[in-house]
């Protein structure tokens, strides 16, 4: 999810990437893994376990991935092998460096409990960060019993939490696997400062955490078979921070053949705030930031760390080692995360802002889902609103002013108080519509000119609030930024359980999502009673609606629902 600190604060045919003014980059062609490749792996991997010390157990299955044999465990239908590493530690002398290979291990490796949490500031309150630099590990979560000849479809989740936060081990994936017959992969990507830094002294480094996420799917594309995954059928996937990844992944030329559809939840490369969206001393939020702009803030950062000029040539030289001499608890904290947590672009991992990328049609040709959750904005108050409440038509009126400057008359016309039960959810519509879901429909339209698109609205606003999150009076979460997540994933992140209704939806979302992952459409001609989801067309721009119930499953047009005609005409 967005910074809350901040708050407080093998395909088939050939993959291709358009680029502006006519000229496409072509990519190598990749190869279906043929079933004789699927069965040497497999044959392989069985090999290898049989003859390992400590072979596996029905309970305690082993399996032999590139770098060594991992066992992990069985539960009812499924299997888990933990806290895999992709990549090496980032430590040391490999801090600020793209990721390096993992270290082959002799022996068997246990996988049955999850590696530490990348480095990251304790999310309320103080203290010291909690996780580890060594963090570069993935989950994976199989189906047991037998499968497709060619393998399951591979689903790799990245996590949210606004760049600063998160794990993948958070994210139980047993419904996905179970019920919707994908090997799923949740991964860990350095965070805040250790992965999101620039200096003059790195010079045109992309931005690791994402180096990290390209180096984690190309160990799925190595190893997935022999977790009775297809290496050639990958949907990459996530929220908020991680949808963000998701489109970042999506227009970089360095991810070329690394996946084969996306999903993109609450997190679109458009997304953008206004001044004082969340808080009124805040500035404009985007999520990205120019190569030359991270520079310079992490010149002026190691300054401040006691870093400046070295000894060597021009500014900074000498500043990166004395970096990478200092202790994690220097680097990772709250003021420091609160600069260091967007990628950058003017790098060869992202050449051109990811906007303006998705504008001019240079991204991967690849199947894509996209949406976002109907009360988005609604999370983020809920941390805000009693230290900046909305009390009455002045408060209203003073954000209206702050953000939109001389627009403010015409977007309370748009959103009259009298419209809404209080000020607090006036305020929450009107930045869920101009920062989220009219981003996100922007988003929609460029996509669906130069691939298949399916857009959606999760719309259950009974859902389950998440922990963590206040309670605040008069002031519903409805359907907010990350409800969807118990709908997909096993989560006990929670203050209630969800209800029949609300399973029933889960499951419908499950066969949705998993659906895509095996053919790049989310409707299932065997399945005539589930309401069919339209492909979104810019001639007839329907999402999916999703909220529990009869009718709650259906074509929707977010437009009209969110103002977007308006913002269209009032863009900043």
């Amino acid at each position: 999810m967005l910074n809350t600190l901040k708050v407080l604060k093998l395909p088939k045919g050939r993959g291709r990437m358009q680029h502006g003014g006519g000229r496409r980059a072509r990519f190598p062609r990749r190869r279906r893994g043929t079933l004789v490749a699927v069965l040497l792996a497999l044959s392989s991997a069985v090999t290898a376990a049989a003859a390992a010390p400590g072979a596996g157990t029905p309970e305690r299955p082993v399996v032999a991935t590139g770098h060594g044999l991992v066992r992990g465990r069985a539960h009812d239908g499924f299997a888990t092998y933990e806290g895999i590493p992709f990549a090496a530690p980032p430590t040391g002398g490999l801090r600020w460096r793209p990721p390096q290979p993992a270290r082959p291990w002799h022996g068997v490796r246990e996988a049955g409990a999850p590696g530490p949490q990348c480095l990251q500031p304790p999310v309320f309150g103080g203290g010291p960060p909690t996780g580890s630099e060594d963090c570069l590990h993935l989950n994976v979560t199989a189906p047991t019993g037998p499968g497709p000849a060619r393998g399951r479809p591979v689903m790799v989740w990245l996590h949210g939490g606004g760049f600063t936060y998160g794990t993948g081990s958070t994210y139980h994936a047993e419904r996905l696997a179970v019920r919707g017959g994908a090997v799923v992969v949740t991964v860990n990507y350095r965070l805040g400062t250790l992965g999101f830094f620039g200096h003059p002294e790195l010079k045109d480094a992309p931005p690791f955490g994402l180096a990290d996420q390209q180096a984690a799917l190309r160990w799925v594309r190595a190893n997935a078979a022999r977790f009775g995954g297809d290496p050639g059928n990958v949907t990459l996937f996530g929220v908020s921070a991680g949808g963000l990844s998701t489109c970042a992944q999506l227009v970089s030329p360095t991810a070329a053949g690394l996946f084969d559809k996306a999903v993109l939840q609450s997190g679109s490369c458009m997304t953008a705030y206004p001044p004082g969206a969340l808080s009124p001393s805040l500035p404009a939020y985007r999520p990205f930031v120019s190569q030359h702009d991270l520079r310079d803030e992490g010149a002026a950062a190691a300054g401040r760390l006691g870093c400046p000029q070295g000894a060597g040539t021009g500014a900074g030289a000498g500043a990166l080692d004395c970096l990478r001499g200092l202790s994690a608890d220097k680097l990772v904290t709250p003021e420091l995360t609160a600069v260091f947590n967007r990628p950058a672009y003017g790098n060869p991992l992202l050449p051109t802002e990811p906007a303006r990328a998705l504008e001019t049609g240079r991204f991967h040709r690849v199947p894509v889902m996209q949406g976002a959750n109907r009360d988005e904005m609604r999370m983020f108050l809920g941390f805000t609103l009693g230290r900046y409440p909305l009390r009455d038509a002045r408060d209203y009126r003073a954000r209206l002013r702050n953000s939109f400057g001389g627009a403010a008359a015409a977007v309370e016309a748009e959103y009259p108080l009298s419209a809404y039960p209080t000020p607090a959810l006036a305020w929450a519509a009107v930045t869920t519509d101009n920062a989220w879901a009219c981003t996100t429909l922007r988003a929609d339209r460029a996509l669906a000119r130069r691939v298949p698109t399916y857009a959606y609205e999760f719309a259950d606003r009974t859902a389950p609030v998440l922990e963590g999150l206040p309670d605040v009076p008069g002031f519903p979460y409805g359907a907010a930024h990350g409800f969807e997540l118990p709908y997909l994933f096993v989560s006990p992140l929670t203050k209630q359980p969800l209800t029949d209704g609300q399973q029933d939806l889960a499951n419908r979302m499950t066969d949705y999502w998993t659906r895509f992952a095996h053919t790049g459409d989310p409707n299932h001609p065997n399945h005539p009673d589930a309401p069919v989801w339209p492909a979104f067309r810019t001639r007839a721009p329907l999402a999916q609606s999703l909220a529990p119930g009869r009718g709650g499953v259906e074509p929707f047009d977010v437009g009209p629902a969110h103002h977007c005609p308006f913002w269209d005409r009032h863009r900043g």
